[in-house]
Order: structure tokens, then sequence, then C-alpha cells
């Protein structure tokens, strides 16, 4: 049966098919649904990890086990991921493992635009790249292949465009693997200096098998015009823009397996053009590969390290003309994300902004922190940094009664908790506030290990925040709720002016979530209104000035009641004019 699918979906479906027994991941846009989807597959064991080394690490643990495995992340997860994953480039596998890696052109919701094709040539792991929902299906197997083939974990790499577009997939039938026996094999194994010496020249070996393969594989593949003069090269998404930009007047070399690249496949497609480019987003990987051999290609002279790529863009370096694709007649107007109506994150920004304290921020949809009108947040760097750098900020300046840390329950599970076990370990006197939203919001409400429920729905045990900061060595532990800004602000002033570290958790389910029931909208009495735009500061997108005087829409306002005591003349009110 054909099916349309978006890329990650189709990757959830090869994993099926292929036989796939275990799946740990952790949620990062855009790489969050394949794990979702193939959590919809009962044969597949799918789980959310706490942080993508633990995920990398379980995947591994069920290789050695001799089931075929995967794991999934966005790029700079697998940054954290990278301890494991270099190492297991020594160990190898037993049962298949995959390792999909989301890369993110065009930064849609990253704090950076980082080329994961850097990390496989490092860890010396090959990687394959799908350029469509078809593809992604197909190369997951093909992965699975080459895993097995080769004694080592592959690399999956995917995109935004990728992942998140649709095409025609034909499904199959799940092949069912029996687990492959498993055999103490410390050599193997146990990566102690004196096995990964031997183990380091088994890589090497592998390395170069890979290599020969890349010539051979029908994943990378030419694909002749007649009577074309012009070649490219290129993979993944790319592939896709150069082939509706430029058609059939000019030959593509195809890669579908970009670590380890051809050597004597691009000599031979270079000798059947005169001019010859290569279309790679982010870095001149490939480039550099065939300049590294002697093959003249023009590439990053013309195309840029950033961004997104697009038809018009390859029709307009290669061609010199625009392509013919259909464009609005007016600009589109910008919209800047923005925390919800009701988000329990705004209100303890308010405050935060209020009392004009340094804020050190962290990932997740609370970063919006950082933005018109709230303007709280000072840095963001990456998951969990907040705490840890608030540290090191504190103790440069010794301003810590000015300063807190900002981190979400699930970014506090995934690397936030050494971070405050740093700060009593190392007799600092930070405070922290982990805002807990009762589930992982950004990438999409997944659960965590705060929510009492698994990726599948079944209930667990909490992990308590206020006994983990307690283990941690924290003393002064406070829950507030972040609506009652006045309590948060009074709580903030307790804590701030004492010398030990302190946690404030401020707990207010998202205003997303089904069982949230929210209260009636409130309306704007235009007799009272002054046009202060006091009400204007919360950021509230149910809050806009029309025709001079403060407006609420009642399509979007949940009645969370923080607008209303900053109103100074009372006119912000219940719906049917009694006031709150």
């Amino acid at each position: 049966m054909k099916r349309l699918m978006l890329g990650n979906e189709a990757v959830a479906r090869g994993l099926y098919e292929a036989g796939c027994r275990v799946v740990s991941s952790y949620p990062g846009t855009p790489s969050t649904e394949i794990t979702e989807y193939v959590s919809q597959y009962p044969e597949v064991y799918a789980e959310w990890a706490p942080n993508e080394k633990v995920a990398t690490e379980v995947a591994l643990g069920a290789s050695i086990a001799g089931a075929r495995s995967f794991c999934a992340m966005k790029h700079v997860g697998l940054n954290v991921a990278a301890d494991p994953v270099f190492t297991a480039s020594y160990t190898g596998v037993n049962g298949g493992m995959v390792i999909a890696v989301a890369d993110d052109q065009g930064m849609h919701s990253s704090q950076n635009e980082q080329d994961s094709r850097h990390h496989a040539i490092a860890a010396k792991i090959p990687m394959v790249e799908p350029s469509d929902s078809s593809e992604c299906r197909d190369y997951v197997k093909a992965a699975y292949e080459l895993s097995e083939s080769l004694d080592t974990p592959v690399f999956l790499r995917l995109c935004t465009r990728v992942s998140h577009s649709q095409s025609i997939v034909e499904e199959g039938e799940r092949i069912e693997l029996p687990l492959k026996e498993y055999e103490k094999n410390a050599k193997k194994y146990v990566m102690m200096p004196g096995n990964a010496r031997p183990r380091h020249v088994v890589v090497e070996e592998r390395c170069r098998k890979a290599a020969e393969l890349a010539e051979t594989t029908p994943l990378n593949r030419i694909e002749w015009s007649e009577g074309s003069e012009i070649g490219v090269i290129t993979a993944g998404i790319t592939y896709q823009y150069a082939r509706e930009a430029l058609g059939d007047r000019v030959s593509y070399l195809k890669l579908g397996m970009v670590n380890p690249l051809p050597v004597e496949l691009i000599k031979r497609f270079a000798a059947g053009v005169k001019t010859l480019y290569v279309i790679e987003e982010l870095d001149d990987i490939i480039e550099t590969h065939c300049k590294k051999h002697g093959i003249s290609v023009t590439g990053k002279e013309i195309f840029p390290t950033t961004g997104e790529y697009s038809q018009e863009l390859v029709a307009r370096k290669i061609l010199g003309e625009s392509a013919a694709f259909t464009e609005y007649s007016e600009a589109v107007p910008v919209r800047p994300p923005v925390m919800c109506p009701g988000c329990p994150h705004r209100g303890m920004f308010y405050t935060l902004g209020k009392m004009k304290l340094m804020v050190s921020g962290d990932i997740g949809c609370y970063t919006l922190g950082a933005t018109p009108p709230l303007n709280a947040i000072d840095t963001t760097i990456c998951m969990g940094a907040s705490i840890s750098a608030l540290h090191g900020f504190n103790k440069a300046r010794g301003a810590e009664d000015r300063s807190v840390a900002v981190i979400g329950d699930s970014t506090f599970m995934h690397s936030g908790v050494t971070g405050l076990i740093n700060i009593t370990y190392n007799q600092g006197y930070s405070t922290v506030i982990v805002a807990d939203n009762s589930i992982t919001g950004m990438t999409g409400h997944q659960q965590n290990p705060t929510t009492g429920k698994t990726l599948r729905g079944d209930i667990v045990e909490k992990v308590s925040i206020e006994k983990i900061c307690e283990a941690a060595g924290v003393k002064r532990i406070r829950v507030v709720d972040p609506n009652n800004v006045k309590e948060l602000e009074a709580v903030l002033k307790e804590e701030l002016a004492v010398k030990e570290p302190s946690v404030v958790i401020t707990r207010r389910p998202c205003a997303l979530l089904k069982y949230v029931k929210h209260n009636p909208s409130y309306h704007v009495d235009l007799e009272k209104c002054r046009s202060c735009k006091a009400c204007l500061k919360v950021g509230c997108p149910a809050i806009r000035m029309l025709d001079g005087k403060a407006a609420i829409d009642n399509t979007l306002c949940v009645g969370c009641d923080l607008c209303r005591p900053l109103c100074p003349f009372g006119a912000i009110e219940k719906q049917g004019g009694d006031e709150a």
C-alpha cells in the first residue's frame, strides 16, 4: 500500500519493517516525530530517555544484546551523545544500530546551525542521507545492512525539510529477526586502553572497507542528462532543490552515502561533464573532498555557508535565471514566536524583568522570555547551561543577589541536575528557578521523568524535582504559582537574600494541556481604559491596541488573570462586565 508520509513517519516505518526492536530517544525538533510514530508499533519497544547520551547508551546496549536498535536526536543533541557515539565506533555492534540525527539548516528551532557530517567523519562512522520520505524508509533498511555487515553504528542524517515534508511511501512487511546470540567478549566491548588500541586498528580497516563500498553502493548513483555539459554533485534535500530548479538540463551525482565519500565514482562523473558544481547546505565537506583528490568543482564560491537553500537560489547561481515558481503577490507579514496565552512562564518572566535580575536562560519554550516586551533573559547557551553558567557568572562577579537561572522541568532532568550539584559541592549560593509546566512543551508535549507517564502513556512513579534538589544538597526549596506574581516576587527576594543555594519551583501546567480547565475570557471596559498600555507589558498575544484602546481577543484569552492586576484603572473585567 502507498501512503503520503512525513519523512519522520517514513523513518519510523522503516524501523518497523527492518525488524528494529528497541528505540530510545530524547525529543528534539526536527527529529521528535520519529519516536512518536514508532511507538505506535507494538512490536517495537520505544521510550523517551532523560537525554541523548542516555538514549544512545540504551540503543548500544540493546545492539550488544543482539537486537536491531535505534536512537534519534537533533543536531545539538548529537553533541550530548558524542561520548558514547565515538566509543561505539570502536566497540562496533552485534545487532544493527542506527542513529538518526536531524540537522536544522535555517535554525527554525535551534540555537546553532552545525553540520552533523563532521561528527560522522570524526567518529569514523558511516552516514547515509535520504532526500525524501520514500528514501527515509529505504535508507533505514540500508543502514541496518551496513551496520551489521561493517560491524558499526550508522548515522541517518535528516534535516528539517526532509523530516517535515511529505511524499509517497510504499509500505512493506516487517521482517521478524531473531535476537543475535550474545557472547561475552571483553576485548570487543570493554574499552580500556589495552583493548581500545587494537580496536582502533579494526576501525581503520572498517573505514577502508566502507570507502570501497561507497564506490559501488546503489545509494550513490549517477543520473546522466543527454547533451548536458553541466554536472551537479549533491545529497539529501539539495538534490530535490536541484532537480526542481535544473530539471534535465544538468547531470547529477546523487550521494546517498555521505560518509565515507567515493573517489573513483566522482572522478568518473567529473570526466563526463565540462563544468562541475557541488550543492550542499552548510559546510563544504563534499567540495573539500573533491578538491583533495584533484577534482575541480565550484561550490562555496557561489553558494552560501549559512541557512537553507531553495530552488530559486540554485537556478540563479547555476543557470543565471529565476526558477519558475509561484510567488506571493505581496510580502507575508513576519510573525515572531511568542508564548501562548495563559503560558505559565509569562508571569515568571514579567516578575524577573520587573526585578531587573540577570537571568541565565536555557533551552525550551521559556527561551521566549528573552523577546520583547519581557526582555528578561540575558544568556541562552545549551541544555542545562543555565545553572552551570550562573555558577560561573556568580563566582566571577560575586553578584548572586541579583541573578537567577531559569530551566524547565524536562531540561532539568536532561542536564540540569549535575549543574545544581556543582553549585552545592563548590559552595556556591546561586538561586535556580525550575519552571515546571508538567510536560516537555517546546517539542510538542512529550512526557518526561517528572510527569508520571511514559511515551506510551503508562503510569509510573513521578521523579520528584523537590527530592532531587534535596538530594543534591539544596536545603532551601520553594514552590510557587508563577501567576501569583506578588508571591513569586516576595519568594525571590527572600531566596536572593540568603547566602546559600536555593531552588524556586514555579509550578503551573502548560495552558495547552488537554486536562487544563480555563476560566472565561476577559474584556476591556473602554470607558475605564486610559490607553496606558500597562497590560501590554506581559506580552500576551490576546491583548492588543485597537482604535487607541486596549482590546482582548476572546478567542485567545484563557482567563489566566495575569493582566487584570496590571491595569491601574480596573478596566480589565470578566466577560459580562463583572469585575474579576
